[in-house]
């Protein structure tokens, strides 16, 4: 029962949305929703009780504001203008509890029912932002002021209400505003902080926790530099010509089930993903966070990856190869940009993975001198010997091939940790 309420809710939040909304937009047309037919029900029920009471002067004029308040949410559910909804329903709102106390006999008889009106300026802060509450609020100002200076004549002009009643009007009115307006800001801040969630998701989506916290902070460029890290590059051999035939939509999925492959084996790792660039993917290990035993972790996340690639390459039927370079060395690593900004690396160690994977062969994993040194107690290599390498000359460089069956690996690193620089 609470479920299909919830979904009854939320359908009719959403009359007026439109699918190229963004999601303040969305919050703001939905709360706004909400809270008409919040207040349209209240409406009836305050004409209900006046008409109950005799009073059918002041029982038409809520009753008014419901059905003129279904008009305009029945005309933004079908025409989609905000801003006339919003509008009318704000002026309805300022306008007509005043005149219900007027009609009630003033402040005292009606139960202060003029308060109703508040929601105004309320509303235009939660709708329209705070230039326009500025005007709703002095409003709502000089409505009061003038009811204050007309309450004696409304007095004398109306009908006597009996104290019992008013006070009963009184506590009816608290209640009811008070109950309403919590409703409505909560769905507001519900919804802004489940809005604000989904944001952060992206965020840590394109940049290391640590570095959304700092550029959250302080929106300065950030820079730091590295002592040591090892970067990881690895590429598809031949991509383009195997997915030549390949329908667009199967293509981006092939390549979404390889990076998505690739992108738990990082978490699993704790390795932090850089980039993608086409068919290629890049990853780092040592940054934000430092850690001894990084080269370890990028050499078992790299062939944890020639183990995945084979898989997709399964599903997709297709020969599929990677070809991985890994080196390590100091970088510096910072965010770039001012829209759509990237965390990235820079020097020599980036250049030297990228060319050890550039240089490579298909499913091998080619490693620099500097990580093997960090790794040879721990993984078996086999030498390349000198290779030509672009803007490096002649290095020797090492296939890594797997562990050493006899080597712990969480043991060494704790001994690389411990090695004096």
């Amino acid at each position: 029962m609470h479920q299909r309420l919830a979904q009854a809710i939320t359908r009719f939040a959403s009359v007026g949305v439109r699918p190229q909304d963004s999601d303040d937009e969305r919050l703001r047309k939905s709360t706004l929703t909400i809270a008409a037919g919040l207040i349209i029900v209240t409406g009836l029920v305050w004409s209900a009780c006046y008409a109950l009471l005799g009073l059918r002067g002041p029982a038409s004029i809520p009753l008014a504001y419901s059905v003129l308040s279904a008009g305009t949410l029945l005309h933004f559910a079908v025409a989609g203008d905000y801003r006339a909804f919003r509008f009318g329903q704000l002026l309805l709102i300022l306008v007509l509890p005043f005149a219900t106390q007027w009609a009630l006999g003033g402040f005292a008889a009606s139960g202060a029912v003029m308060m109703w009106a508040f929601m105004a300026p309320l509303g235009a802060l939660l709708f329209a932002g705070p230039r326009a509450a500025v005007g709703w609020l002095g409003a709502f100002l000089g409505l009061a002021v003038a009811s204050g200076i007309l309450d004696g004549r409304a007095a004398e002009a109306a009908a006597p209400v009996a104290e019992t009643v008013a006070r009963g009007f009184f506590v009816m009115n608290i209640a009811g505003l008070a109950s309403i307006t919590y409703l409505v800001v909560r769905h507001f801040v519900r919804e802004k902080e489940r809005a604000q969630e989904r944001s952060e998701r992206l965020l840590l989506n394109v940049l290391p926790a640590p570095i959304a916290e700092r550029l959250k902070r302080d929106p300065a460029a950030i820079a730091d530099h590295y002592a040591e890290v090892t970067v990881l590059f690895a590429d598809i051999v031949d991509f383009t010509r195997h997915s030549t035939g390949v329908a667009p939509r199967d293509l981006v999925q092939m390549l979404n089930d390889i990076f998505s492959t690739f992108d738990q084996l990082a978490e699993r790792h704790g390795l932090e993903k850089i980039k993608t660039i086409g068919d290629a993917y890049m990853v780092v290990g040592g940054l934000p966070r430092p850690r001894a035993d990084h080269a370890h972790a990028v050499a078992a996340m790299a062939l944890g990856m020639q183990d995945a690639i084979r898989g997709c390459a399964a599903r997709a039927g297709l020969p599929l190869e990677l070809r991985v370079g890994i080196s390590t060395g100091p970088v510096v690593a910072g965010v770039i940009g001012q829209h759509r900004f990237i965390y990235d690396l820079w020097g020599d160690t980036v250049n030297t993975a990228s060319r050890m994977e550039s240089h490579g062969l298909p499913g091998v994993i080619q490693v620099s001198p500097e990580t093997y040194q960090r790794l040879a107690d721990c993984f078996a290599f086999e030498p390349r010997g000198p290779v030509a390498i672009k803007g490096k000359g002649m290095m020797t460089t090492y296939l890594l091939r797997g562990p050493r069956p006899e080597a712990d690996p969480r043991g060494a690193a704790l001994r690389l940790a411990a090695r004096p620089d």
